[in-house]
């Protein structure tokens, strides 16, 4: 059993130098193409299937759905207002 180790120990120390001295791909989207702000798009599409959700559910989320679609309406509009604001930026 130890003379297997011995003999698959060089080997192994190869395959984890490999791994640690392997560099991680370079960034080659241009910096200009690069979105600005994308945890404004991932709310946008977080509050659009909450929207969804709460629309297509059978119950009122015990008197709170109708305010909440409001506020999500509300919510999702000024998100918009603000991406569009980034991008004129």
């Amino acid at each position: 059993m130890k003379r297997q180790f011995v003999r698959f120990a060089p080997w192994a120390a190869l395959m984890v130098m490999g791994l640690i001295g392997t560099s991680r791909p370079a960034n080659t989207e241009p910096q200009g193409e690069r979105e600005r702000h994308p945890n404004i798009r991932t709310a946008l599409r977080e509050l659009h299937n909450a929207e969804d959700y709460m629309r297509r559910a059978g119950h009122d989320f015990c008197g709170h759905k109708e305010e909440a679609l409001r506020a999500t309406g509300a919510a999702v509009r000024q998100l918009e207002f603000a991406a569009e604001c980034a991008r004129e930026r």
